[in-house]
C-alpha cells in the first residue's frame, strides 16, 4: 500500500493538487494556512495587510527573540485596521481555505496544525475529506492515530493547547501501528530548526506513547528545517514528512 503524506502546506495550493497523484491514501498533517513566510516576508496574510517592511520588522523582532516587542508590535498593527482585526484575519483565512480545500486530494485522511483554525474548516470540507484529531482510522488494515494542533508557545498561534488536553488526545489514540501528529515528539535533534536557529515544541507525551507503545512509524512535520528528519526509537521510526511549501513533493510510506 502506498501512502503519501504531507504537513505544513502553507498555502502551496499548486503543489497539493497533485500530492495524492498515484497514492492509495493521502494523509495532511495540517498548517494549511501561511499566515507569514519566513523564507519570503512579501507572502502570507501578514504581509497583505500591512506590507513586506512592515512584515520584515516583525519577523526580525521574532528572530532575534524579543517576543515582547513583537507582540506590542503586531498589537498596534492589528489595530490600525478598521472594524478591528478579525474581520480582515477572517477574510483571508476562508480565502486561502477555499483554495486549498478545493485543491486537497480526495479521499484524505486530515488532523490541524497549529497555525489552522478548526472551527473554519467545515465550511470548506468535500466529500472524502476525513478530520480525526485524537481519534484512529483504519486505512490498508493498520490502525493509524491522529492528533492534531500544537502546545503553548510565546508565538501564541491560533491551535495551541495546554499540555495535559495534548496529552488526553494522545492518550484517546492509545496502541497504534502509526501515529500522525502535527509536533514532533520531544527529542532535542527533532525539534532544532537550522534555518530558524531555535528549538519548536515537541511533545513528552507522544514520546512516552512512542516508548511504550512501540509504533511502526510516527509521521509529523512543523519543524521545517529539522536538524534530523528522522530517527529511530526502539522499534519506531520517526518521520518528519517534510515542508510541504518548499519542497512540494509528499513523504512516501510503502506498507
Amino acid at each position: 500500500m502506498r501512502i503519501h503524506v504531507v504537513s505544513d502546506v502553507h498555502g502551496n495550493a499548486e503543489a497539493l493538487a497533485r500530492a495524492g497523484d498515484g497514492a492509495d491514501a493521502f494523509l495532511c498533517l495540517g498548517d494549511l494556512i501561511l499566515f507569514i513566510d519566513y523564507s519570503d516576508h512579501r507572502q502570507g496574510i501578514f504581509a497583505e495587510l500591512f506590507g513586506q517592511d512592515n512584515a520584515d520588522h516583525l519577523i526580525a523582532l521574532r528572530t532575534e527573540k524579543r517576543f515582547d516587542e513583537a507582540r506590542a508590535f503586531s498589537k498596534r498593527m492589528w489595530a490600525s485596521l478598521e472594524g478591528g482585526a478579525w474581520p480582515h484575519i477572517e477574510r483571508a483565512v476562508r480565502s486561502q481555505y477555499a483554495e486549498l480545500f478545493a485543491a486537497m486530494p480526495a479521499p484524505a485522511y486530515l488532523t490541524y496544525g497549529n497555525v489552522d483554525i478548526p472551527q473554519m474548516w467545515a465550511d470548506h470540507l468535500r466529500d472524502g475529506h476525513r478530520v480525526l484529531d485524537g481519534e484512529v482510522a483504519e486505512i490498508g488494515g493498520l490502525r493509524f492515530g491522529f492528533v492534531g494542533g500544537g502546545l503553548r508557545t510565546v508565538y501564541r498561534t491560533p491551535n495551541e493547547v495546554d499540555d495535559h488536553v495534548y496529552a488526553e488526545k494522545v492518550a484517546a489514540v492509545g496502541e497504534v501501528d502509526v501515529l500522525c501528529c502535527h509536533i514532533p515528539p520531544a527529542v532535542p535533534e527533532l525539534l532544532y530548526d537550522t534555518v530558524a536557529r531555535r528549538f519548536e515544541r515537541g511533545s513528552e507525551a507522544v514520546l512516552t506513547a512512542i516508548r511504550e507503545t512501540q509504533p511502526r512509524y510516527v509521521l509529523f512535520g512543523h519543524v521545517h528545517q529539522p536538524l534530523a528528519k528522522r530517527m529511530r526509537i526502539g522499534r519506531t521510526e520517526c518521520v518528519n514528512v517534510g515542508h510541504f511549501r518548499a519542497g512540494g513533493v509528499p513523504f512516501v510510506l510503502d506498507l
